[in-house]
């Protein structure tokens, strides 16, 4: 009888052993897959980080810090400031003509285009503007100078110097005035040119670009120079002249 008993005892299901055997397996295979999901997990959540960091990079969304509530964005760049420079006459005619073929166009342009790149050095937003530019209709900016030269002919011995003027009907007057004043400060003091404020004319104050610019943009006309008595200045330094156009339209935009 001990061989039948001693099988049906190793057979038998309810035995401690069995039992216990059995347990330790399926804790096993259990632990196994626990520890499956567990990295399956952790892989998806490092996905999900990756992912979001990617998103929120690339369209610039606020992110969460439990701490501190919205973590804080890099700051915009400030706009750049914009400036219109008009060489006075240019793509339109020659405006004043001198007798030996020397145009006012020719001096406007070339110390116009010294303008802006004495201001693009500033890091400012430059427009070359012609004297009938489309461009202007409607000119947003902030500011907008328009450069002309006086007449070639002899008037007298002191008709050397320069004008500045702002438009009678301005819309910004404030701002206007400071344009003017800054200009004539730097332009006189650069140049060593005399200020002639009691020689300006309707023709600079009904100047039909300060009326087509937009309402907001603070604009003015200068009269750099006679072509006549200036003329060696003009030709011979147009460096400082637009030296002066420059420091006088940095002046403006410093002083807002």
């Amino acid at each position: 009888m001990s061989g039948p008993a001693s099988t049906a005892s190793t057979a038998n299901p309810a035995n401690p052993s069995v039992v216990r055997r059995g347990a330790l397996l399926a804790l096993v295979r259990l632990s196994r897959w626990t520890a499956i999901f567990a990295v399956l997990a952790l892989l998806a959540v490092g996905a999900y980080t990756v992912v979001k960091s990617s998103l929120g990079t690339r369209t610039g969304l606020d992110t969460y810090n439990p701490g501190f509530g919205l973590a804080a964005q890099p700051a915009e760049r400030p706009r750049q400031p914009r400036v219109g420079v008009v060489a006075g006459h240019w793509g339109y005619d020659s405006g004043a003509v001198c007798p030996d073929g020397l145009t006012e166009q020719e001096i406007t342009l070339g110390i116009a285009r010294r303008v802006k790149r004495l201001l693009e050095v500033r890091r400012l937003q430059v427009d070359l503007l012609q004297e009938f530019d489309p461009r202007l209709n409607g000119y947003v900016a902030d500011a907008l100078v328009s450069l002309h030269v006086d007449s070639c002919e002899y008037i007298n011995d002191i008709a050397t110097g320069f004008k500045v003027a702002r438009s009678v009907a301005s819309y910004t007057p404030e701002a206007e005035d400071r344009l003017v004043g800054c200009l004539v400060e730097s332009y006189g003091a650069t140049t060593g040119l005399g200020y002639h404020e009691n020689s300006i004319t309707p023709d600079m104050t009904s100047y039909h670009t300060l009326s087509e610019v937009a309402p907001e943009t603070p604009a003015a006309i200068i009269e750099i120079g006679f072509l006549y008595l200036d003329r060696g200045f003009l030709t011979g330094q147009p460096e400082r002249a637009a030296s002066g156009i420059a420091e006088g339209i940095v002046c403006f935009l410093d002083s807002r």
